[in-house]
């Protein structure tokens, strides 16, 4: 399961975004639900891929839903993938979807989250 994330990351970064899709996608559905920490990491990648191919609005839903995943299991590796999304995500900075994912990566209770780490 790590090594098929890995892959669809390294998918991504070659420009390869449907068989990066496709192999995170496969490997967000092989997690088990103790893997919280990697769900977040896969979800940012699959944000990417959506930023990628020009929908940002599914970025921001998965964003959101690393989101969900980080209140639950902080990681900073994952808050970077998002990160990274968000700074993508600037051409459409004006859009709603993309105002509400930056109330969550700005606002207060993703701030304390990270300081209770």
């Amino acid at each position: 399961m790590r090594l098929a994330a890995f892959k669809g990351n390294t998918q991504l970064k070659a420009g390869r975004l449907a068989q990066a899709r496709d192999t995170l996608t496969a490997a967000l559905d092989a997690l088990p639900a103790g893997e919280g920490k990697q769900r977040t990491v896969v979800l940012g990648d699959l944000a990417a891929v959506e930023v990628a191919q020009k929908r940002p609005e599914g970025a921001c839903a998965r964003g959101e839903e690393a989101f969900d995943q980080l209140a639950v299991t902080w990681y900073a590796t994952g808050m970077a993938r998002i990160r990274e999304v968000r700074s993508a995500l600037q051409p459409w900075a004006d859009e709603a979807y993309v105002r509400h994912l930056d109330d969550r990566l700005y606002g207060w209770h993703t701030t304390l989250n990270a300081f209770r780490r």
